[in-house]
């Protein structure tokens, strides 16, 4: 799969028709607010480069900085388009930010700009599984032998819940569950971050490198969010 181009679109100022790039947020011709029609992405629009490892500090100064010059307060009483154009960049703004300081969604989000999206199709990674949706779900391969174990696991434990066996009996066996699932997610998260680091280290847009991050960062991502999963699949069966 080959990254998308970047090339950097204008969008043009409904004041003078003059045209601005899209991460440009005045326009240099008569320096009003402009409009978002087609805007480049959040990394653009908050002046960081497309990079994993960001700094939380400057990304929040940034914010707090465009957070300033976007406030509808400052356009009160500037033309409808105006006051519009504020109301649309502080939207976006807010959503920028909130996805951007999320190590996690940052590089979700990354991926979707790259063309590697990291959410299985006919699928919604965010929904919450139990043991029956676990097990009907398809199971990234990387994750086959602690899928299988696990629903043994619960098996068990639904039996000993059925046969009156006391609490502690079979919330040990839930605990004993979790273990494996525990040092994979930890496995994980050294395995993005190593990724991340690769990421931010690569050339030009033709490294050969590229595409094989990307996809390696698909994956670590897909399986980090079934583990996720599977953790509060266990969670919730500790609680009943």
């Amino acid at each position: 799969m080959s990254s998308p181009t970047t090339t950097r679109t204008l969008q043009v100022c409904r004041n003078c028709g003059g045209g601005a790039p899209v991460d440009v947020h005045f326009c240099p011709q008569c320096s009003q607010i402009l409009t978002i029609g087609r805007h480049g992405d959040y990394f653009a629009f908050l002046g960081v480069p497309r990079k994993l490892n960001l700094d939380a500090a400057d990304l929040e100064q940034r914010f707090r900085a465009l957070s300033r010059q976007f406030h509808p307060d400052y356009f009160y009483n500037a033309t409808p388009n105006e006051r519009r154009a504020s109301l649309e960049r502080s939207s976006y703004l807010n959503d920028a930010y909130r996805t951007l300081k999320n190590p996690i969604a940052r590089v979700e989000y990354l991926l979707g700009l790259e063309g590697f999206s990291a959410r299985p199709a006919g699928s919604d990674i965010n929904e919450p599984n139990n043991a029956d949706n676990i097990a009907a779900a398809k199971v990234p391969a990387a994750l086959l032998e602690e899928v299988f174990a696990l629903n043994e696991e619960l098996d068990e434990v639904r039996g000993l819940r059925t046969s009156g066996a006391a609490p502690e009996v079979w919330r040990a066996k839930l605990e004993r569950a979790r273990a494996p699932i525990e040092a994979k997610q930890a496995a994980h998260e050294a395995e993005l971050t190593e990724l991340s680091a690769r990421w931010d280290a690569l050339g030009t847009a033709g490294d050969p490198d590229r595409d094989a991050i990307l996809g390696a960062l698909r994956e670590r991502v897909l399986e980090r969010n079934y583990i996720n999963n599977l953790l509060e699949g266990i969670e919730r069966e500790l609680t009943q």
